[in-house]
């Protein structure tokens, strides 16, 4: 996973939810107990950690601190910092040595990991939005298949074959496949696959 792939994953995000800032993102679902506006919240704030761990290469904790948008920002403007908050690990990315090493709950993570994280969390929460603004995310599927691989390996084999958007969706919890149980407990793997 690459500092392009996550290029990738904001573009297809921002483009995706882009015809529907006009709408009250405050009154439409997002994940979980958030609403959409939220939802974009925490895209942006995840991505801006994983710079940040990036850069710091803490061992045993993320660096303290918490990224959040104006409260009163728009529908636009919580996209635009989601977007942008996917900028910023991409340009960490492209600065990072591949032997850089930091924290995260599921493994030390090199990189690639960081990378793949991030192209997860986008894509996934963007979907969250997406579904219930009534708009349909598309992602490149080479770009679903590489973060499949990369971050959800001990799944990968059990989906081949499979729409690799719909297998990840499916390792998230986010759809279900004929055949393979429901992923109510997912994890994705953060240490290097050769860890």
């Amino acid at each position: 996973m690459t500092a392009d792939d996550l290029d990738v994953a904001i573009s297809t995000m921002a483009e995706t939810l882009r015809p529907a800032t006009d709408r009250d993102w405050r009154a439409t679902p997002g994940t979980g107990d958030w609403d959409s506006w939220h939802t974009a919240e925490h895209i942006g704030d995840c991505l801006i950690s994983y710079a940040g761990q990036l850069i710091a290469q803490p061992s045993t904790r993320y660096v303290r601190f918490l990224a959040a948008a104006d409260e009163d920002a728009t529908p636009a403007e919580v996209l635009e910092f989601a977007a942008t908050g996917g900028g910023i690990p991409a340009a960490t990315l492209r600065t990072a040595a591949p032997s850089v090493r930091a924290y995260h709950p599921t493994g030390i993570a090199d990189p690639a990991g960081f990378a793949g994280m991030g192209c997860v969390e986008t894509l996934v929460h963007a979907e969250d939005i997406a579904r219930n603004l009534g708009l349909t995310l598309n992602p490149p599927r080479d770009l679903c298949a590489r973060v499949l691989a990369r971050m959800f390996p001990h799944a990968a084999a059990d989906v081949a074959g499979v729409d690799p958007w719909t297998a990840l969706l499916w390792a998230t919890n986010r759809a279900e496949l004929p055949g393979r149980p429901r992923q109510t407990h997912w994890r994705w793997r953060g240490e290097p696959l050769d860890a």
